[in-house]
């Protein structure tokens, strides 16, 4: 059992969990379990390799074992949109879920999260409530790490797959005047284009490189995972010295090559702790009904990455 819990687990502690495939490297057990405990909550979080062909058999599963929540990484988040009972506009909006609610239904036919239930009896029923949180949080890890803020601004964003793609209408939404899309699947780039030049036409969108100066460029592949990796860019197309700024949103390691080599060319530079601790805070309000520990938990992902 963990020092950060007074208390074992017993009959009455209810549990949340992160799906995804792979899983083994999330820090988000570590973020959450911090949390729960300095919210004195007989909860625990979990980690769960799913794979996707076997996703909608362990939200079921949660749901019968009357789970709080399960937050869910790649490559699950847009597969879930078809199996929420219920999608919050957030979801809606940016066409992905990485936050589940479970909700169990009160004898008086409104629903209750699991994680606020008051009643003395178990729910008969429960429901699966769906939320994104990563949208808002690139924004907020943005305008912390970098003083960034988008509108009227020029990105150029590698990668237009699922973090990418929300990454993508995010920005456009928030008043992102060029968007210059990069990816190494043309038609994956080109349906994101098309999305948001119907949606936010007033943001303009090209399918290539810059050829002038951007004020952000954003990872969002996962380039950068092993120490190996190649840069997610090509440098002969677009130097790294024409970026004001540059976002990595892996998180470990902590230093991808495209962070070290923006350093090197003196760009102000971040990686993706900061996007990953604020979608996990609203996570765990949308949860409990209450204010998340946002201190404990950046600790608590920085003592777990070995963050200075």
């Amino acid at each position: 059992m963990s020092d950060a819990f007074a208390r074992p687990i017993d009959a009455s502690t209810r549990y949340c969990a992160v799906f995804g495939f792979p899983v083994r490297h999330s820090a988000s057990p570590a973020m959450h379990n911090a949390a729960l405990a300095a919210l004195g909550l007989n909860w625990r979080y979990l980690a769960f390799p799913v794979p996707p062909d076997q996703l909608r058999e362990a939200l079921a599963g949660a749901a019968a074992m009357r789970f709080v929540g399960v937050n869910l990484t790649v490559p699950h988040k847009r597969l879930a949109l078809d199996m929420m009972d219920q999608l919050d506009e957030s979801a809606r909006a940016w066409g992905a879920v990485n936050t589940v609610r479970f909700e169990g239904q009160r004898a008086d036919g409104t629903w209750q999260p699991i994680g606020q239930w008051t009643e003395p009896e178990e729910p008969a029923r429960v429901r699966m409530h769906g939320f994104n949180t990563d949208a808002d949080a690139l924004l907020q890890a943005l305008a912390e790490d970098l003083q960034w803020q988008p509108r009227g601004r020029s990105v150029l964003l590698l990668g237009a797959g699922g973090a990418g793609r929300v990454a993508a209408l995010k920005l456009a939404a928030s008043g992102v005047a060029r968007l210059y899309l990069v990816n190494r699947t043309l038609d994956k780039a080109r349906a994101v284009a098309e999305e948001i030049r119907t949606r936010y036409p007033e943001c303009q969108v090209t399918l290539d490189y810059p050829h002038e100066p951007v004020d952000l460029l954003l990872n969002a592949t996962s380039l950068g995972l092993r120490p190996q990796d190649p840069l997610p860019l090509d440098t002969a197309r677009f130097p790294l010295r024409l970026a004001a700024a540059v976002y990595d949103m892996i998180y470990r390691p902590a230093e991808t090559p495209l962070l070290q080599a923006a350093r090197a060319a003196g760009q102000p530079a971040a990686n993706g702790l900061s996007m990953l601790l604020y979608q996990g805070t609203r996570a765990l309000e949308i949860w409990t009904g209450q204010p998340a520990p946002v201190a404990v938990m950046r600790r608590a992902l920085m003592e777990h990455l070995h963050v200075a």
